[in-house]
């Protein structure tokens, strides 16, 4: 059965379960992970963890956003993408509430499932907007690239006092989100009437080997993956930051909140804009220049609040700007869905794959130097890199 666009078949009833759908959706791909950061103290103290372990924590779920993005479409083409992402809602809901046990296997164990079953969504999302709002790719996308920025600031927002003020303990505020997925698993399964598979005119093995041919789909992998890296090393170690310059767990992760909150503000602004304009060079540079300054004042942090709150503003909206602008290139830079789906998957697979090495790697910078100055100095060197495959990414061209 051919793929095609079952939004516009639909009566009003059904796209505003679609879209409630995606939104839901969305709104589970990151607690999973922005939920660890602010606790990192408290899942020290409890499980004697070191920080390198720690950083695997959001290492693994990376881990499994690489591996598990490339395979994604031989998934979508027995199940659909409808049938793929309940699956994934459903494991989700699984590994949440395995990490409510406690013991140090089921954190590690659910924190691996959950990561398995976002890596689905990651890729999907982007393939549902090409397929279902082929006219209106730039607000679909920061609508729901702004939904998992809302996610990730609410988790990091409310973690520290679920655990602590409302005593549930760091493993029912890590856990509690199952409830959220369970909800979303049960609005997705009505989608489940009408599966949609994709064309199976070219072998899984032959699509990836035409991508991995092209510059321009390296270059859109390599701007998600550096994004990314520096996403996750803020979102695993802003909080440890801040309270190493004297602020309180609470208050480290309510600064942590104003982070993915501006971000949101960058994921809702920048691909709307984005799709206005016929060459996105300029939007890079832009969010390059804020995310250098942000990183300047947080290697020579203010003691007072106003310029915390600055810097980890321009952060947040820089890096929520990026990763809506690397999803939009995905949808601009190819001409069908099943280019889309297989673009994202490659894309989130290197992508993820390198931005694993992020949390690790600078928490492990941090235990070697005992200090943040070297670690933030790797997001320096990130962001250069960074610069040069978003410029080559944000060139009007068409994946062929």
């Amino acid at each position: 059965m051919a793929a095609s666009s079952p939004y516009q078949q639909n009566t009003t009833a059904q796209n505003v379960l679609l879209i409630s759908g995606i939104i839901l959706i969305a709104i589970n791909m990151r607690p999973a992970l922005a939920g660890v950061g602010p606790l990192i103290g408290a899942i020290r103290d409890t499980t004697g963890l070191s920080n390198t372990m720690l950083g695997l924590l959001t290492t693994l779920p990376l881990l499994a956003f690489g591996v598990l993005s490339t395979l994604t479409p031989l998934f979508t083409r027995r199940l659909g993408i409808e049938g793929t992402l309940a699956a994934a809602l459903a494991l989700l809901t699984g590994g949440l509430f395995l990490r409510v046990i406690p013991t140090n296997a089921a954190l590690f164990g659910g924190t691996l499932l959950a990561g398995i079953a976002i890596a689905f969504g990651n890729v999907l999302l982007p393939s549902i907007v090409k397929r279902d709002f082929p006219n209106h790719t730039g607000i679909m996308t920061s609508v729901y690239s702004s939904v998992l920025g809302l996610g990730a600031t609410i988790a990091a927002g409310v973690s520290v006092p679920l655990a602590f003020d409302f005593n549930w303990g760091w493993h029912w505020a890590l856990g509690a989100w199952g409830i959220v997925s369970a909800i979303a698993f049960f609005v997705w399964l009505p989608q489940l009437k009408d599966l949609t598979l994709p064309k199976n005119d070219k072998s899984f093995r032959k699509a990836l080997q035409d991508l991995g041919r092209s510059g321009k789909a390296w270059k859109v992998a390599l701007f998600m993956g550096l994004q990314s890296l520096a996403f996750y090393v803020i979102l695993a170690w802003l909080p440890e930051i801040l309270q190493d310059r004297g602020l309180t767990a609470n208050t480290a992760g309510w600064m942590l909140s104003l982070s993915q909150g501006m971000g949101v503000l960058g994921s809702i602004a920048l691909p709307f804009w984005a799709e206005k304009k016929k060459d996105q060079r300029s939007l890079v540079w832009l969010l390059l220049i804020l995310e250098i300054i942000s990183l300047a004042g947080l290697l020579f942090p203010e003691p007072d609040m106003y310029w915390v709150g600055l810097w980890v503003s321009l952060i947040g909206f820089s890096l929520g700007g990026s990763f809506g602008l690397a999803l939009l290139f995905i949808v601009l830079r190819t001409s069908d869905t099943q280019t889309a789906t297989e673009l994202s998957g490659m894309a989130q697979s290197i992508g993820y794959l390198l931005a694993a090495v992020g949390p690790t790697f600078f928490g492990a910078l941090h235990d070697l130097s005992g200090a943040w100055f070297i670690p933030i100095l790797f997001l320096f060197l990130v962001t250069i890199a960074k610069l040069f495959m978003g410029l080559g990414a944000a060139r009007p061209q068409k994946i062929s």
